[in-house]
């Protein structure tokens, strides 16, 4: 397997909504195109496309964490086209950053958590680490004070009830959360309704979720918005790649993660969360953090092969 397969197959494991993995990698030589797969589009869900491409970015991040440990250089073009979002071109044998290198040990252990959160909180230490990491992909962050946490709250409800009357989301939803090998929200992977500082998705209104909410409340748990200055596809793709950065580093450090994007695919809710910026960004999408309270293991998530996103030309 070539470098640019490896780092190709390593963007298997990227966050994405509904676990889509809406993305294909191109391979010509030494030259990896990442493609948007529109096929994987949530037309309800994500109607203007803006998670299909953060959750892209956040595949490219993988891509370019896996090289950067593996020892090689790269160009990286960002193009404003689904058709070829970004180019990436391998450049020659380098040192390896171990602070890169740890970031790639954290890809495949990185999962999305929807159990709660203990009361343990997040240092401020820590949230600063992740606001540069995130600074640094050119993307901002912010932490959701106190005071803000109830107003981020209100905006998820809004976004919650506003989708789940909508019957053309939940058919989407039941679409993406069956039993698959490949891609969606399996019922083991969603969390009972229970009571929470700010509601989690309910990925089973329908049915049985397969995790117990547990009493623990988010007592503990930091919330940040990740925003940019516009809703362009460059901003969008950049928001992705921190994004990535974001879950990678948390995970490393020994946070558990939970991105929520619902309160953001819906306007007056967005509208909402906007307000918690002070007028100054877009935001991409908010992300709960927190130390588990269970030590068992979340169940498998499923996974698309490397032989269905890798076209080798």
């Amino acid at each position: 397997m070539t470098p640019l397969e490896r780092a190709a197959t390593a963007a298997l494991h990227a966050p994405s909504v509904f676990n889509t993995q809406p993305w294909i990698w191109q391979i010509d030589g030494d030259v990896l195109e990442l493609r948007a797969d529109l096929s994987r589009r949530l037309e309800i869900t994500d109607r203007d496309g803006r998670m299909l491409v953060l959750s892209c970015g956040a595949a490219l991040h993988h891509a370019l964490t896996a090289l950067s440990a593996a020892g090689w250089s790269y160009e990286v073009t960002r193009l404003p086209d689904p058709s070829v979002l970004a180019r990436v071109t391998l450049g020659s044998p380098v040192p390896v950053d171990p602070a890169v290198a740890r970031l790639a040990e954290a890809i495949p252990r990185r999962r999305t958590d929807r159990r709660p959160f203990g009361a343990r909180t997040v240092p401020d230490a820590e949230l600063t680490r992740l606001r540069l990491a995130v600074e640094a992909r050119g993307a901002y962050l912010h932490v959701v004070t106190s005071e803000q946490v109830a107003k981020l709250g209100i905006a998820a409800s809004l976004a919650s009830d506003a989708e789940l009357t909508d019957p053309r989301y939940r058919a989407e939803l039941r679409e993406w959360t069956s039993d698959s090998s490949s891609s969606g929200i399996p019922p083991a992977t969603a969390v009972s309704p229970g009571l929470r500082r700010v509601p989690v998705r309910d990925f089973a209104p329908d049915g049985e979720a397969g995790l117990a909410v547990g009493s623990d409340h988010d007592e503990g748990a930091a919330y940040v918005v990740l925003f940019g200055l516009g809703d362009d596809l460059g901003s969008l793709l950049r928001g992705g790649e921190a994004l990535s950065a974001l879950l990678l580093l948390a995970t490393a450090d020994g946070l558990a993660t939970a991105p929520l994007s619902d309160a953001i695919e819906v306007e007056w809710p967005r509208v909402l969360v906007r307000g918690l910026l002070a007028g100054v960004g877009e935001p991409y999408v908010a992300v709960r953090l927190g130390y588990p309270s269970s030590a068992t293991p979340l169940p498998e998530r499923p996974r698309r092969t490397a032989a269905d996103v890798i076209v080798r030309l």
